[in-house]
């Protein structure tokens, strides 16, 4: 039924349609053509004719389950489905695979603050149980309509596939990870210092970090025969190791581990003298104190030589007893006071006006208090056996790009790339939220048990922490396609063909896939990663609410339809460089849709009775185009194979080449008026299936009336040579 469908809908039609003589209503067409690609069936790799044989496929960056897509999706979903297209047409089995994100912090956060607002609740309230039913509930509500966004905006997804990074089968996937990776050693629980949110109450990845321009006071303080700055005097009470450059001439006559009898807040201390060559000699005075428990490089000094340490602030952002008379105040309270005490003992010698970013976190908005907690990490510089070979995992994934097994578009990035890996620290995994994978860990008075099933037995409690977002969507390449089963899928698209994502989350989420694959694989996650910039103002300014600058896709969809839309996010948006958009640039896209509309118009209206015989040429000219465009794709310079397409169509096409055909078809003999036709014909043919990737519903709609014989739906049809 569904091929005799398809076979009527796709018989030439003469006289022409009537849908033709009014403009082009992209409100009216485009969700019937979805249908129609849907009801074919050609998105699945496994329905596609015979011809589709080598395998290509792409996993879909999965979106986050907290609300609504927005223009930066939309570059990714049109960059993506061009490829997809343009691969499909060119006769690969394609496979572009679906799914979401559940983005364990962000959702939880969107949630609390709902139940806050409307029942004056918290999750604690509520208990376990049933707060995650209610944010089940936000998330089912909001992967609803991020696909209905993903269809309008003409994705050709495999819907029959789709993943969820919460759904059981991905969960199954990221327990035999965690598992596979604690027996490999490289998964441990240690006490090491982390982002902790003292609002939200857990620790955070660094790329949930926003830091914002805070304009305060760098303070200078006499200890002992040193000067030292600081802008947080509040984490000073602790400090008892001064650290200097060893090359530092000015500091010569101290030696590492000298002792220094001095003065300081709550009165006489030890210090010990440290030298260290992560010391600037540039900055400040050249030399510093360390608060190991409060600051990430402090922590580091202290690891290399093993120096002990103290927390001075607690979780909740209040000074702990070790601060004497200031404990139990909070840190903007207490550094006030603080700062009077050091002035009345004459120890503070200056203070200039200091301007300097302030970690705080995104979600809560929290300023970022850096805590040594005991947490589960990923050692990233420990051994491991990998085939016949010992390697670290920042090793595997440094030698992964430097040995060109996976390609990294634009170049630039490459080198980003290793400065990041360079300076990787163990990555902390867990979360102390209730949304998320739970550790796969069980304990039972001193017995711990790792495992992909809980361990038979009543008295085991499973640790209360979950595991960080960016751990489950390592996995996302390989997770989707059935592993750690052995599936076809697993065996036919893995690792994939391209990564397509933006610049901004390189480290977080595509290094991670590099390792996370590496590790547990012994392969890549796919041979190349397509970087795309990020969706501007014509002020090249971020789009907010704040701001007022937000363009909604659905809103352009709507209004201007998905092709225009697509084609505004393509033409003048090269890799890895950000696109200043405004609404005009769509609205005059649509007007090449409409073009495009007029041009088949004029056409089937000259051709009447006319059918595009099976062997048709094409000018040398548009021969010529083609090579370049199928070269520019290749190359992922979409935005230059979408221009030309256009500027032929409209310039070329329309206003060179029609006209020259209106006097021969007037005029001309039978034998010069039928090859006008079949010139007209093949050139609107060319250009329906060259534009098709860009431009899918307006060609598909044409497509359906052109007369030609033996014709498929466009969407498999081959891609011209």
């Amino acid at each position: 039924m569904q091929n005799r469908l398809i076979s009527a809908i796709f018989n030439p039609i003469t006289p022409m349609n009537d849908k033709f003589l009014k403009p082009y209503n992209s409100a009216e067409t485009e969700d019937g053509i979805y249908k129609l690609w849907l009801e074919s069936g050609y998105f699945n790799p496994d329905k596609l004719p015979e011809r589709h044989k080598d395998a290509y496929s792409i996993v879909l960056p999965p979106p986050n389950v907290t609300g609504t897509l927005h223009m930066g999706h939309a570059a990714m979903l049109a960059i993506e489905d061009i490829l997809i297209r343009y691969k499909r047409m060119r006769g690969y089995k394609t496979l572009w695979l679906p799914g979401t994100d559940h983005a364990a912090i962000a959702t939880q956060s969107k949630v609390e603050k709902e139940i806050e607002k409307k029942e004056g609740k918290r999750r604690h309230d509520l208990g376990r149980e049933e707060f995650l039913k209610r944010v089940d509930a936000f998330a089912k509500a909001s992967h609803d309509t991020i696909v209905n966004q993903v269809k309008k905006m003409g994705a050709s997804i495999d819907w029959s596939r789709e993943a969820f990074t919460l759904d059981e089968k991905r969960s199954f996937a990221v327990r035999t990870a965690f598992k596979k990776m604690y027996d490999l050693g490289l998964i441990y629980r240690g006490n090491r210092i982390i982002n902790w949110d003292p609002k939200g109450q857990t620790t955070i990845s660094d790329d949930e970090i926003v830091y914002k321009e805070e304009k305060t006071k760098f303070y200078y303080f006499k200890y002992g025969p040193f000067t030292i700055g600081t802008s947080r005097p509040e984490t000073k009470f602790g400090d008892k190791y001064v650290v200097m450059h060893p090359d530092d001439a000015r500091y010569a006559e101290f030696k590492h581990g000298q002792k220094i009898e001095l003065e300081w807040i709550n009165g006489p201390i030890t210090a010990t003298v440290i030298k260290d060559t992560a010391i600037d000699m540039e900055f400040g005075t050249g030399v510093m104190t360390i608060t190991p428990w409060h600051s990430m490089v402090d922590f580091e000094i202290a690891e290399r030589h093993k120096l002990d340490g103290e927390r001075i602030i607690d979780t909740f952002g209040k000074l702990l007893p070790i601060a004497g008379e200031f404990a139990g105040m909070k840190i903007t309270e207490a550094r006030k006071k603080i700062l009077e005490k050091l002035e009345s003992k004459g120890l503070l010698v200056k203070e200039e006006d200091y301007t300097h970013q302030v970690a705080t976190a995104e979600r809560t908005g929290g300023i970022i208090e850096p805590q040594v907690m005991l947490q589960w990490f990923i050692a990233v510089n420990k051994k491991f056996k990998k085939g016949n070979t010992e390697t670290t995992l920042k090793e595997m994934m440094i030698s992964t790009v430097k040995d060109e097994k996976i390609k990294i578009l634009p170049d630039q990035f490459e080198k980003v790339y290793y400065n990041w890996i360079d300076n990787l620290r163990d990555w902390c995994i867990s979360r102390q939220i209730w949304y998320g994978h739970r550790v796969p860990v069980w304990y039972k008075g001193d017995e711990v048990y790792v495992g992909v099933e809980a361990p038979e037995g009543s008295e085991w409690k499973q640790d209360e922490d979950t595991l960080d977002t960016w751990f489950s969507s390592g996995l996302w390449t390989f997770s989707t396609l059935g592993w750690p089963e052995q599936t076809a899928d697993l065996a036919t698209f893995h690792p994939t063909s391209v990564l397509e994502t933006g610049y901004d989350i390189l480290f977080f989420w595509v290094a991670r896939m590099i390792l996370m694959t590496g590790c547990l694989l012994d392969t890549i996650p796919f041979k190349t990663v397509y970087l795309h910039g990020l969706v501007r103002d014509t002020k090249g300014r971020k789009m907010s609410k704040s701001l007022d600058n937000i363009i909604d896709p659905l809103g352009m969809i709507a209004k201007y339809g998905a092709d225009a839309t697509r084609l505004s996010l393509i033409i003048g948006n090269g890799a890895g460089n950000d696109l200043k958009l405004s609404e005009d640039k769509v609205r005059g896209y649509k007007h090449f849709a409409n073009k495009l509309w007029n041009i088949t118009r004029y056409v089937l209206s000259s051709t009447e009775g006319e059918t595009l015989e099976t062997d048709y040429r094409i000018s040398k000219e548009l021969s010529e185009l083609m090579k370049d465009v199928t070269a520019d794709i290749e190359n992922y310079r979409l935005y230059l194979a979408g221009e030309k397409l256009y500027h032929y169509a409209w310039h070329e096409f329309a206003d060179v080449l029609i006209e020259k055909s209106k006097p021969i078809l007037k005029e001309g003999s039978e034998a010069e008026k039928k090859e006008q036709k079949q010139f007209l014909l093949a050139t609107l043919a060319t250009l329906l299936k060259a534009l098709h990737p860009f431009i899918p519903y307006v060609t598909e709609e044409i497509w359906k009336d052109m007369p030609i014989k033996e014709k498929k739906l466009l969407v498999v049809e081959e891609w011209p040579n």
